[in-house]
């Protein structure tokens, strides 16, 4: 983002605690997880227990608490990963008696992999190429009352379908982008579908994609308790 244009610009409302585009570390910790994907804004809670995990979230507790969230493309030891992740703050956490961590990851902003390096941890370090998504710091705009209506009436319609009580009143208050980002890690999608609305830039395309997956599949996800 240019000087010049700064006056024009809005930029999303960040935690304090968050880190500013031109504060994105030059390296980050890689967690590639198949389905748990995170967007800016959205939220994720993870359960972590495996060795190296649990020294991944040691480590960035100790740092600048950013997590590389990205999806591997199959199920093997050494997976390709798909070209673009996500960066996630641990906003907050909590010890398990039997040995695990109780995570809760804010999405900041999306990356590409820029370089792999060697660790000794056990998990993988990366150099981000954080260059394509400046635009992830800026301000949603704002949803028009048709795709809003479309995204409630598709929720509607699979909610009744499968018998699932939600306080609709409580909802539709809600704004179309607290809503979403509030149930996207609960969405019965595909990973390649969770794939597609990463790399889509703007929130309204996003939702947009998200309408048309819920419309033509019939697709089913769960609204979080707060919501009820």
């Amino acid at each position: 983002m240019s000087k010049e244009n700064n006056k024009n610009i809005k930029l999303r409302n960040l935690s304090p605690f968050m880190q500013a585009f031109n504060e994105l570390p030059h390296t980050i910790p890689l967690l590639p997880l198949a389905n748990a994907v995170i967007i800016p804004d959205a939220e994720l809670p993870l359960n972590i227990f495996e060795p190296r995990y649990l020294n991944l979230i040691k480590d960035s507790l100790k740092k600048d608490r950013l997590v590389g969230m990205i999806q591997p493309k199959n199920r093997s030891s050494k997976p390709d990963l798909y070209a673009v992740g996500c960066a996630a703050r641990i906003n907050k956490y909590e010890e398990t008696n039997d040995g695990r961590l109780e995570v809760s990851l804010i999405g900041l902003c999306r990356f590409e992999i820029k370089e792999h390096l060697p660790t000794v941890r056990g998990y993988d370090l990366i150099v981000p190429d954080w260059s394509k998504f400046e635009s992830d710091y800026l301000q949603h705009s704002s949803i028009d009352n048709v795709t809003k209506l479309r995204f409630i009436n598709s929720l509607r319609s699979h909610f009744t379908k499968n018998k699932m009580e939600v306080n609709w009143q409580v909802l539709e208050k809600l704004t179309p982008d607290k809503l979403f980002h509030s149930i996207f890690y609960l969405l019965e999608l595909s990973d390649e579908e969770k794939q597609l609305l990463i790399e889509i830039d703007t929130l309204d395309e996003r939702l947009k994609a998200f309408i048309a997956m819920f419309e033509e599949k019939g697709k089913v996800c769960f609204i979080p308790n707060s919501f009820s």
